[in-house]
């Protein structure tokens, strides 16, 4: 599986983006799905995830109630609805595939790493 991360870009606070992350290989609509994020001098920290089957959710307490993940498994692509942006939200945002979670926060559970987009939130 190869991921492939886009719709990064410059946004002032309180306003929106939508991260796309496509997949590449069969098994793409068989793994579960999340997001990452790594600001300037800070370790790589879990945003969201979402099962293969997009049933089942879970994001980080910091993006809750303003980030939305989705998944279309027609298009191999996996979604992250960003609103009401903060500038402490700016960090390369990365996409990751797993075939199997234990733990859905964790970046070692994940197999499969896309190449991160930058997010930046000015005030």
């Amino acid at each position: 599986v190869q991921l492939q991360a886009s719709g990064g870009g410059l946004v002032q606070a309180g306003g929106s983006l939508r991260l796309s992350c496509v997949g590449s290989g069969r098994t793409f609509s068989n793994t579960a799905g999340g997001w990452f994020r790594q600001a300037p001098g800070k370790e790589r920290e879990f945003v969201a995830a979402i099962s293969w089957s997009g049933g089942t959710t879970y994001y980080a307490d910091s993006v809750k109630g303003r980030f939305t993940i989705s998944r279309d498994n027609a298009k191999n692509t996996v979604y992250l609805q960003m609103n009401s942006l903060k500038p402490e939200d700016t960090a390369v945002y990365y996409c990751a595939a797993a075939a199997m979670l234990r733990s859905w926060v964790l970046p070692t559970e994940y197999d499969y790493w896309g190449q991160g987009t930058l997010v930046t939130v000015s005030s």
